[in-house]
């Protein structure tokens, strides 16, 4: 083991401030992306003076290992000044943030291989704990504080970069939509529609799949993306779809279902639809933004308490103009130049997870 390896309890200690004066901060939860989520918990006549408060620089995790996917839920908490996490979590904080920076830290947790360490050294029967004792026995690289505040800026800079250009995929894509909106919603009367057009369904003129991989079987350096239930785009050494499709999750614990167009080769989880059209006078690009204005309603219409599902029943009720063959084929021409460019920041963006995953992968040998 090198030098440098020390255990974690050496920098950190617990903490257990609860909300007594019964302050209005955030209430969120965990995922197991390392991040924290708008809890959905129903807390109507929940005494929230039991709930613990988390501040910005702390962190919040859950001992229970055992339901997760072989992946723990720990976040560093930074977008809020103050918020609420349940009383069932385990919140702690750096000692001195001059000998170990927060930021460095949450680095290592969102190593795989600190999931792998997590899950082995978890124990018990009917559910199996990462207990605090274990937590702190934890061994790290822990080089100079100036060292560390250089790898989180590599860090930070590259995901800088992902956001920068998140913003421009988002822009890019309120375009598009915006030019969907005034050729097929704006002023677009169903029951007279233009000459050629009719209303068609999503029963009868969409295809609906399924993928069928377990999530458990992403990779960190994976040739493929693999669409999940999550925003976030993980990677895969197989693939099962090579096409232009439009991808949905189909069930997610907050009601949130992320969609997704995509065109290439790419693998999707067993509980996503990967979504095409078996008309010609339909755009793939229509049947996104179509769905896209719907997703507000489709939390409506979710089934399912813990988790919510969108089923085939849904889908059945949802109607799509089908415009003629030379509306489609503008509409294509005047969108595609937009979508070009979102593929290529997409595929920017696609690398700088790269080069991420790779700067956490060197965190194993960081030396002053």
């Amino acid at each position: 083991m090198k030098s440098n390896y020390k255990p974690i309890g050496n920098y950190i200690q617990e903490t257990d401030v609860r909300n007594s004066a019964l302050h209005e901060y955030p209430l969120m939860g965990l995922s197991v992306s390392r991040k924290f989520i708008p809890s959905i918990a129903n807390i109507v006549g929940t005494d929230m003076k039991s709930y613990k408060v988390v501040q910005k620089n702390q962190f919040t995790y859950t001992a229970d290992t055992s339901r997760r996917g072989d992946k723990i839920a720990i976040s560093l908490s930074q977008d809020f000044d103050n918020i609420l996490v349940s009383q069932i979590y385990t919140t702690f904080e750096i000692i001195d943030e001059n000998k170990l920076n927060p930021e460095y830290l949450m680095m290592w947790f969102r190593r795989p291989e600190f999931d792998r360490y997590a899950r082995f050294k978890s124990h018990g029967s009917a559910r199996e704990i990462f207990d605090w004792e274990e937590l702190c026995e934890t061994l790290i690289p822990v080089p100079s504080i100036s060292t560390q505040r250089t790898i989180v800026a590599e860090y930070n800079a590259l995901q800088n970069r992902i956001d920068n250009n998140q913003k421009i995929i988002q822009k890019l894509e309120e375009t598009a939509q915006a030019v969907y909106k005034e050729w097929f919603v704006e002023n677009r009367d169903l029951e007279n529609l233009p000459d050629g057009w009719k209303l068609g369904s999503f029963k009868e003129d969409l295809l609906f799949r399924t993928g069928k991989l377990n999530s458990n079987e992403a990779v960190i350096d994976g040739k493929y993306p693999f669409f999940t239930c999550s925003d976030e785009v993980f990677f895969t050494n197989t693939y099962a779809f090579e096409q232009e499709a439009v991808i949905l999750g189909g069930n997610n614990a907050t009601g949130k279902f992320p969609l997704k167009y995509f065109v290439g080769k790419f693998d999707a989880y067993q509980r996503t639809y990967v979504i095409s059209t078996n008309n010609i006078n339909i755009s793939n690009k229509q049947i996104y933004f179509r769905i896209k204005g719907l997703l507000d309603e489709m939390r409506e219409t979710s089934v399912g308490t813990t988790t919510k599902f969108l089923t085939m029943q849904i889908f059945d009720k949802i109607d799509i103009v089908i415009p003629d063959k030379n509306t489609t084929e503008k509409f294509e021409k005047t969108v595609s130049p937009l979508f070009e460019m979102l593929k290529l920041k997409s595929k920017e963006n696609q690398k700088l997870y790269e080069l991420k995953t790779l700067l956490l992968s060197k965190l194993a040998r960081v030396e002053d």
